[in-house]
C-alpha cells in the first residue's frame, strides 16, 4: 500500500466514522454504481487499525469522562464487595450502566449480520436509507431541547437509543446521526446526546473489530505497517476534528446541512440506479 493511499483512507475513515452521512452507504454506492471495486479492497488488519484510530479520537475528545468511568468502575467493584453502594450512584458510575444497556440491542443483530451486510448490494435500499437518515437529521433540528443527562436518563431511554444504533448497522443509516437523533427524541440534553453517542461507540467499534481480528491478522504485511500507522494517525486526527465539529453543530441544533446532503446523495443514487437498470 502506498503512503498516499493510507493517508486518503485515514482521511475518509476519520470523516465518515463520526459525521452523520453513513460511511457504509457511501462505500456501497462507490462499489455498485461508480464501479470502484477497489474501494473495499483494504487489508483487513489495516481496516481494524483505522477503526482503532477513530477510537483514539473518541478517547482524546472524551478523556475526562472515560477516566472518571474507569475510576468509578473500580470503586463500584469495591462497593459491591463491601455491600455499600451509594445512593444515588455517582454520575460516572451510572453512565457506565447506561452505556452497557444501550449496547445490548447490538447483540440482536449478530444472528442476521450477514443478511444486513448483504443489503449493501441493493441500491434501492441504500438510497432509501440515506433519505431516511436525512429525514431523521432534519427532524432532530426541530425537536424541543431536552434536559436529561446521565443523572436523569432512564434505562428505557438508552435502550431506545441502543435500538437506533442497532438499526444503524444497515448500510445508508448513519450511526452517529441516528443515535444522536434518538437521544434528542427521548429528551436528552443535546450535548449529552452527542457525548452519549460517541461514548457508546467505544464498545460497538471494539466489538466489531474483535470479531474481525481473527481473519485480519492472517493478512498482515509487516513491511507496510509503518504506512498503516500513518493512516491511523490521520484517521485519529481527522476523527477528533469531526467530533469537535459535530459537538458544535449539535449545540446549535443545525443538522440541516447533513440532512440536505443525505437527501441529495439518496436521490442521485436512485436516479443512477434507474438509469443503469
Amino acid at each position: 500500500m502506498s503512503l498516499l493511499s493510507a493517508i486518503l483512507l485515514g482521511l475518509i475513515q476519520g470523516v465518515t466514522e463520526f459525521l452523520p452521512i453513513s460511511s457504509s452507504g457511501h462505500l456501497a454506492i462507490a462499489e455498485n454504481l461508480l464501479h470502484m471495486s477497489g474501494s473495499s479492497e483494504v487489508p483487513g488488519f489495516f481496516d481494524v487499525l483505522l477503526h482503532l484510530g477513530t477510537l483514539v479520537a473518541v478517547f482524546i475528545a472524551y478523556w475526562s469522562d472515560i477516566r472518571e468511568m474507569v475510576i468509578e468502575l473500580f470503586y463500584g467493584v469495591r462497593d459491591l464487595a463491601q455491600r455499600s453502594t451509594p445512593t444515588p450512584a455517582p454520575p460516572a458510575r451510572r453512565l457506565i450502566l447506561l452505556i452497557i444497556v444501550g449496547t445490548l440491542p447490538l447483540f440482536a443483530v449478530l444472528p442476521i449480520k450477514d443478511a444486513v451486510e448483504s443489503l449493501s448490494g441493493n441500491m434501492y435500499f441504500v438510497a432509501g436509507a440515506l433519505l431516511v437518515t436525512g429525514c431523521l437529521l432534519f427532524a432532530s433540528d426541530r425537536v424541543r431541547p431536552g434536559r436529561k443527562t446521565e443523572k436523569s436518563a432512564t434505562l428505557l431511554d438508552v435502550l431506545l437509543v441502543g435500538v437506533a444504533q442497532a438499526i444503524a448497522t444497515c448500510p445508508g443509516i448513519s450511526r452517529s446521526g441516528t443515535t444522536i437523533t434518538a437521544g434528542c427524541f427521548v429528551g436528552f440534553d443535546r450535548r449529552f446526546a452527542v457525548r452519549y453517542s460517541f461514548l457508546m461507540s467505544i464498545p460497538a467499534i471494539l466489538g466489531a473489530n474483535i470479531l474481525s481480528l481473527k481473519d485480519a491478522v492472517t493478512d498482515i504485511i509487516w513491511a507496510d505497517v509503518p504506512v498503516y500507522l500513518v493512516g491511523v494517525a490521520v484517521a485519529a486526527a481527522v476523527g477528533y476534528v469531526c467530533i469537535r465539529l459535530l459537538k458544535m453543530i449539535a449545540d446549535k441544533g443545525k443538522f440541516g446541512f447533513f440532512a440536505y446532503y443525505c437527501w441529495a446523495v439518496g436521490i442521485v443514487t436512485l436516479i443512477l440506479t434507474l438509469v443503469q437498470k
